[in-house]
């Protein structure tokens, strides 16, 4: 390697150089640059706002006020909601994420955060809105909210750990808008919540892509006469002709001194957004307790207790979950320029997945009226990522996830649904931190239900396009450098 990966910049602009972290680093989180407060004052804030609009912008029937709803869902039982995918599945994480991020910038960590999640998501759920407490949106708002939002936090606070030396104007934008929670606690509190959240210098690998959808291929083998969960026989794929990511990778393991003591020290993110779509996909992965390993001079890994969340939704079908999982993250060095680095992971949580479009699966709603068509259940699901980087110049990806979401903890018992996604990719940097790459993916869904037969679903596209990366290489953490073995 001719450049070492654990000197990546997160800086959009290539001629920048790493800064050295704000003096006063050290204080986030002690004294009185720490409260439980503020965030116990500003998540109910935040829901009562976030009804009043509802109130007038969504429907005044559903949103009443807070008081007269929590006083309504104290005789309610708690149910798997019919709200639209969406919704369930990536504004409720989002929003959790928010309650996450109040709590960290007001000095908390995770875990003590992830306490005001989980408590900001129950309180709306008997007060928010006049509709039964959800059992789903409490798993996807204050579980995976933590999950999504540990990584914005992070990445809000690494923008402006690098930007404390040399202020640039787009650096804060940038932090406000990955965490405006941060910003909100920064510009309220000032000089309190001026310390940031110190990072420990890890290892990053940033990715920004555009690309053009070059080819797309949908089968459908359903017959919707006779399946009541398939698309109508007349559906067709809505073509994305665009397409934009980010993808972070932080901690990534091999670096010397850097340790894995706090949750989330090591963490994947992949966001994608499309012209058909919107938002398609969030892929979010970290380590919550694990520890680092070696084998031989070659290797390094880590292992541990993962907590993933995932939301995937082309406009045929789509999948999303909350889960914990079991595995390991690892780089090999197989000669002095070609490095493998790898992840794999096991584990159970609670999905959602199906069809968007046509009759759906005939829940009913627990409230009476209104349909839900995709499937919950609990979910054993699966990751399998590999990534061999041919020195600074190329990377080819190889990336497979797998759901099987279970009749098990579901509403409607009568199936199960299997979803797989593969991804490959070829990344070759052409100068500096330009590059070009070409990606294949392919989706598959099979969902079985009694009394009908199986339907399956295939979706196949290929992109070209441009790549911004974080630095000069290609993500390879060079620790046989600076190794004193």
């Amino acid at each position: 390697m001719s450049r070492n990966a654990d000197t990546i910049d997160l800086s959009l602009l290539p001629q920048q150089q790493q800064q050295e972290p704000q003096q006063d680093a050290d204080a986030w989180g002690t004294g009185d640059h720490r409260s439980y407060l503020v965030p116990a004052f500003e998540i109910p804030i935040y829901e009562l706002l976030l009804n009043r609009f509802d109130h007038h912008f969504e429907g005044a029937a559903t949103y009443p006020s807070p008081i007269t709803n929590f006083r309504v869902n104290q005789h309610r039982s708690w149910v798997v909601d019919n709200d639209k995918f969406s919704v369930n599945q990536f504004l409720h994480p989002y929003s959790g994420s928010l309650y996450q991020g109040f709590a960290r910038s007001a000095g908390l960590d995770f875990w003590q955060a992830s306490a005001y999640t989980f408590a900001g998501s129950l309180l709306w759920e008997e007060a928010g809105e006049n509709t039964a407490p959800s059992i789903n949106d409490q798993i996807a708002t204050g579980i995976g909210g933590n999950f999504l939002g540990e990584p914005l936090f992070r990445i809000a606070s690494l923008l402006l750990e690098r930007d404390a030396d040399d202020p640039r104007w787009w650096r804060e934008l940038a932090a406000d808008i990955v965490s405006p929670p941060t910003a909100i606690n920064r510009f309220a509190f000032g000089d309190r919540f001026a310390p940031i959240f110190p990072s420990n210098d890890p290892a990053l690998f940033t990715q920004l892509a555009l690309s053009a959808n070059a080819y797309t291929h949908y089968t459908s083998d359903v017959n919707v006469n006779a399946d009541p969960s398939a698309p109508p026989a007349s559906q067709t794929l809505q073509r994305a002709w665009g397409d934009a990511s980010f993808t972070m990778a932080y901690g990534l393991p091999g670096k010397p001194d850097y340790s894995y003591d706090r949750p989330f020290d090591y963490f994947n993110l992949d966001f994608e957004t499309d012209t058909a779509s919107g938002v398609q996909s969030v892929f979010s992965r970290g380590l919550l307790y694990g520890s680092d390993y070696a084998y031989g001079r070659n290797y390094r890994g880590i292992w541990g207790l993962y907590g993933l969340y995932d939301y995937y939704a082309p406009n045929i079908f789509r999948v999303s979950s909350t889960a914990g999982a079991f595995g390991t993250t690892g780089q090999w060095w197989l000669s002095q320029r070609l490095a493998l680095q790898d992840t794999a992971l096991l584990g159970v949580g609670y999905a959602a997945g199906g069809v968007i479009h046509g009759t759906g699966l005939r829940a009913p709603s627990p409230l009476g009226g209104g349909q839900r068509n995709y499937h919950y259940g609990v979910a054993p699901e699966s990751l399998v990522a590999l990534r061999l980087i041919f020195a600074d110049r190329a990377a080819l990806d190889a990336t497979a996830r797998g759901y099987y979401i279970s009749k098990l903890g579901a509403t409607e018992s009568t199936g199960s649904e299997t979803i797989e996604r593969v991804d490959l990719g070829l990344t070759v940097r052409v100068y500096r931190s330009h590059g070009i790459f070409v990606r294949y993916r392919i989706a598959n869904r099979d969902g079985r239900y009694s009394g009908a037969p199986t339907s399956h679903q295939r979706v196949a596209t290929v992109n070209i396009g441009y790549t911004f990366l974080g630095g000069e290489d290609l993500g390879a953490v060079a620790w046989r450098a600076s190794a004193s073995q």
